[in-house]
């Protein structure tokens, strides 16, 4: 089992998950972050801290999809270890839904 992050990061990227996890499996896309399936330990400290609820366990129902984008954008984007500030607009996007459709960009965010 690993965990995810799912659409519901998208155009939020609250970043109180990349502080609390003791292996740094965060990776940063442009309006999103992943996590990295190899790295992640399972611990499940990342999940109750994101505001957005938008990391799952991959055990869940319908989380295929996400353990392919969050492997392969982990390979692709810069690893993030430190928080910085969600996007200004970011609680005018929390539990919208079909943002992937919308908003998902495959370009890489900042990294540390």
């Amino acid at each position: 089992m690993t965990y995810v992050v799912t659409d519901a990061c998208i155009k939020c990227k609250y970043m109180d998950c990349v502080e609390v996890c003791p292996v740094d499996c965060f990776y940063e896309g442009d309006n999103m972050l992943v996590i990295h399936p190899a790295e992640c330990i399972d611990c499940g400290v990342c999940e109750p801290e994101c505001p957005a609820e938008a990391i799952l366990p991959d055990t869940e129902p319908g989380q295929e999809q996400w353990l392919e984008l969050n492997a392969k954008f982990a390979e692709d984007w810069p690893n993030i270890t430190q928080s910085r500030e969600p996007p200004a607009d970011a609680d005018e996007h929390k539990g919208e839904e079909g943002k992937f459709d919308k908003y998902f960009s495959p370009e890489p965010g900042e990294g540390d």
